[in-house]
């Protein structure tokens, strides 16, 4: 083959806990009776309140199919690659295993909101021999996915922000730029079980940066932003494809993508992106196929942003991500992800 898939799963494959009908279908068709994939395929997801191998098993007993960590990416495994934080203290804000998430991504020292809460081992810092023994230097922020509680997290991030780390000393005007602010997944919606569309980590970030400028009538930075639509997302899934298709000795080089997604700000908006600056190291092309079983509805008054229909103060996508209405037309539109691939196989001409 010389083409690979990026699979969007929220709204792809499934909604909440729910499968999508398609979604077994597609898959049947894209291993062989072996259950070895005939192309290479990655998922790309947005969420990151769970391992990859999870994500992987949950996947595999969805679709029928055996699915390797190694196939799966979470909005924050680009983290990876972040090594210079990753002997630093950083709190750690989202759901899920949080500690076992950055472990696994290769933080040394994560602490969670709740450890902050309720064992305040940084706040106890009017005593100087009980201060922590951290250089504020060393001390990051990584919001990898919306909390449960999220005036708590909203209070004590802006907290460690406007101390530089030490949210028990008073907030000083002159920390800033503050310490380092990693986020992953800035999807503002996302799609589960209910009919319209829930609130995503974007909206947290939102409520963040709009706090923060509010206190301080600064913007707050990002060090780093992560997940659909960022270049840095479909960089490091460009890399997960071509390591497949170098295990399988699959000599033929990758010459197109396919990002199968359900939301035109992240999942088209990305891989447009991605394809109008592609690194020179990048696959030829990165298409953006868009299925109607998720967040784009195709009957609503407003379903598909145009050049003529959409203003840029409607544009759904984060902050630091300019409006181009380019960059939300897809490639092509389709019912759902048995479709996608049928046409990719077409557009391919590839008879498995």
């Amino acid at each position: 083959p010389s083409f690979g898939f990026l699979f969007d799963i929220d709204g792809v494959l499934v909604r909440g806990r729910t499968p999508i009908p398609a979604a077994r279908a597609a898959f049947g068709k894209l291993v062989n009776p072996q259950g070895q994939f005939l192309v290479p395929v990655v998922f790309v997801t947005n969420a990151g309140n769970c391992l990859r191998q999870k994500k992987a098993e949950q996947l595999s007993h969805l679709l029928g199919v055996p699915i390797s960590q190694d196939q799966v990416m979470m909005s924050h495994s680009p983290l990876r690659m972040f090594k210079r934080y990753h002997k630093k203290c950083v709190l750690v804000s989202g759901q899920g295993p949080l500690l076992d998430i950055a472990q696994d991504l290769g933080f040394c020292q994560p602490i969670t909101i709740d450890t902050l809460r309720e064992k305040r081992p940084l706040l106890d810092a009017v005593d100087h021999d009980r201060r922590p023994n951290v250089l504020v230097s060393e001390i990051s922020v990584v919001l990898f996915g919306e909390p449960v509680r999220w005036e708590t997290s909203l209070q004590l991030i802006i907290d460690v922000l406007l101390t530089s780390g030490y949210p028990g000393n008073p907030y000083g005007q002159e920390n800033y730029p503050h310490i380092p602010v990693l986020a992953c997944n800035m999807d503002l919606m996302w799609v589960a079980e209910a009919q319209s569309p829930r609130f995503g980590h974007g909206t947290f970030m939102v409520c963040l940066e709009n706090i923060y400028k509010k206190i301080t009538g600064k913007d707050l930075k990002y060090e780093a932003l992560m997940g659909k639509p960022s270049r840095l997302t479909y960089q490091y899934a460009e890399h997960l494809i071509r390591a497949q298709a170098l295990q399988r000795s699959w000599e033929q080089p990758i010459q197109t993508l396919y990002a199968v997604g359900d939301n035109v700000m992240t999942d088209v908006y990305g891989a447009n992106l991605w394809h109008t600056e592609l690194a020179p190291a990048a696959a030829a092309h990165c298409r953006s196929v868009l299925v109607c079983t998720g967040v784009y509805d195709p009957h609503s008054e407003v379903a598909l942003p145009s050049r003529d229909s959409v203003a840029e103060n409607v544009f759904h996508g984060h902050r630091d991500f300019s409006f181009d209405p380019a960059l939300v037309e897809p490639d092509h539109i389709v019912p759902d992800v048995d479709a996608a691939v049928d046409l990719v196989f077409q557009l391919e001409n590839f008879a498995p």
